[in-house]
């Protein structure tokens, strides 16, 4: 932070509150010349108005009605996504006369879309409310793709979806970085993250049953159009209630006013900066995005995570035919197992890290070891044979799909002003897609089935994920160790800093300005 000695000349002790804007080269103004009446009040409120069990109250409550509808939200996008990898086993391929790379350009394609439409999502997300904006996005996708007949008309509709559910994840981190202080970030994004693996399952169970009932009635709704009708019909379903029920504490109809303003005072604390006011757009804070170096370790790890996320989700279940599996065998064989192993690795990760704060580096790092082994031993085993070893090394694969939403939960720990938020949600999941777009074309055709290339790729991955997370980890020790020591120059205690810099993220500074703000990893 090359302004850190301005910064120190004009940060006020909690006695001084400044009203006037702090005169920092390249820093943003606060509330615009001044703390604003409600950002003061609301620091105020959140270290003196309120008690540990009113807080408790409003965090059931929350939980209670957010935390399963972002469940449920989250794991039908995650399944309607992915839903091409069960359907290419059902004969969806086959069907619309699919060649070459055309599979691996449906994926790809969504990704696409996804990525040119995530800016102008996150925007739209910044000007108009929460819920509105999911449940139109989610109508949308009812996009029919049991109506698909050739590549063209696919292409069209997986190009329709991607985006369609671009706002869908950064909306889901709004709410949890507005609902939940910087300790309840990753265990409560690891609980909806879960869905991904939990809704795979149920859908599979589901997907299960339709393939099934075709396989003994050849003459009637082909499987994979009976997939996509499903999963239309249940988004219809969601879009009403994410209507209704969506939003941040400000926005929400189901909370009284004391409620919204507990709500509000519980986030106070992590100074990420709560909803108490509308903010506007600043490109100020756009510009501090892109001189914040957190901004290219998110930028570059997402990518690296994403690449093997982008080809296993959709070659999964064609890799576990290349073992010598029957199409409903890696339901009930694959797919179902390795979920099962990927849900209940979620929720430890989360427990962990509800319990021990600062662990969340550790346990990424953990987890995509195991996936490194996986795809490396399964690219070396013999080409026949050693059926149930090779199903075990693509098993514990599912283990790096943990580091994936731990990575994402970084953005509303570390990353305050409103702005700034959305700027770097938008980055992420440029990230997002690129990688994923990238992970779907390594798997090519030419090298099926056991597509070796692509799982040397996928391992590699792992390995560099890994280096970028130790460094990462060590640039926030770093940036917090420097921060003590700027703050202590001040003279200021823990609790002095601690009000200060609250009242800066009230006010919507962001954290590369905020001294006070310390990094949780």
């Amino acid at each position: 932070m090359d302004n850190a000695d301005e910064i120190k000349k004009t940060t006020a002790t909690p006695a001084q509150v400044p009203m006037e804007p702090l005169e920092t080269k390249g820093a943003p103004s606060i509330g615009a010349g001044k703390i604003s009446e409600a950002a003061a009040d609301l620091v105020q409120a959140a270290e003196e108005e309120f008690s540990a069990e009113a807080y408790a109250r409003v965090l059931r409550k929350a939980d209670f009605i957010l935390l399963p509808l972002m469940w449920i939200c989250s794991g039908t996008q995650y399944a309607d996504k992915v839903s091409v990898s069960t359907q290419a086993t059902f004969g969806l391929r086959e069907d619309t006369h699919l060649v070459g790379q055309q599979f691996s350009w449906l994926t790809s394609i969504f990704y696409i879309s996804f990525l040119v439409f995530e800016a102008p999502g996150n925007y739209i997300l910044q000007r108009v409310s929460v819920g509105p904006t999911i449940a139109v996005s989610m109508f949308i996708w009812v996009l029919c793709i049991a109506a698909a007949k050739n590549f063209a008309s696919l292409l069209v509709l997986r190009f329709l979806q991607g985006a369609a559910e671009c706002t869908t994840y950064p909306a889901l981190i709004i709410i949890t970085a507005s609902w939940y202080t910087t300790q309840e970030h990753a265990h409560r994004s690891i609980i909806w993250g879960t869905a991904n693996a939990g809704m795979d399952v149920l859908t599979s169970l589901i997907n299960y049953g339709i393939g099934t009932r075709a396989k003994n009635h050849p003459g009637g709704l082909a499987p994979w159009k009976g997939i996509s009708l499903f999963l239309g019909s249940l988004t219809i379903v969601l879009s009403i209630v994410t209507y209704l029920v969506f939003g941040t504490p400000r926005e929400v109809r189901w909370l009284s006013a004391q409620e919204k303003r507990i709500a509000q005072a519980r986030v106070v604390k992590s100074q990420t900066g709560s909803d108490v006011e509308k903010r506007p757009w600043k490109w100020d804070q756009v510009r501090t995005t892109f001189r914040d170096p957190q901004t290219y370790f998110l930028f570059f790890l997402v990518i690296v995570n994403s690449i093997p996320n982008g080809g296993t989700t959709s070659f999964g279940n064609l890799v576990y035919v290349s073992f010598g599996f029957s199409p409903l065998d890696t339901i009930v064989k694959g797919k179902i197992p390795q979920q099962l192993l990927s849900i209940v690795s979620f929720l430890v990760a989360g427990y962990i890290t509800l319990k021990k704060p600062g662990l969340r580096f550790y346990i990424m790092m953990i987890s995509v070891i195991p996936a490194f082994a996986g795809m490396l031993a399964l690219a070396l085993l013999p080409k026949d044979g050693m059926l149930w070893t090779r199903w075990g090394c693509f098993f514990i694969t599912i283990l790096g799909n943990v580091a994936g939403p731990m990575i994402w939960t970084l953005v509303p720990s570390n990353v305050a002003g409103r702005t700034k938020k959305s700027v770097t949600g938008t980055v992420l999941f440029i990230a997002y897609c690129t990688g994923n777009c990238i992970g779907a074309q390594v798997f090519q055709a030419k090298d099926a089935p056991r597509y070796i290339p692509a799982i040397i790729v996928c391992s590699t991955m792992y390995g560099l994920e890994f280096v970028i997370m130790v460094a990462w980890r060590s640039y926030y020790k770093w940036q917090n160790a420097r921060r003590d020591r700027l703050v202590a120059e001040l003279g200021m205690t823990p609790e002095e800093s601690l009000h200060q810099g609250s009242l800066y993220a009230e006010s919507d500074m962001t954290d590369f300005e905020n001294i006070h703000f310390r990094y949780s990893y």
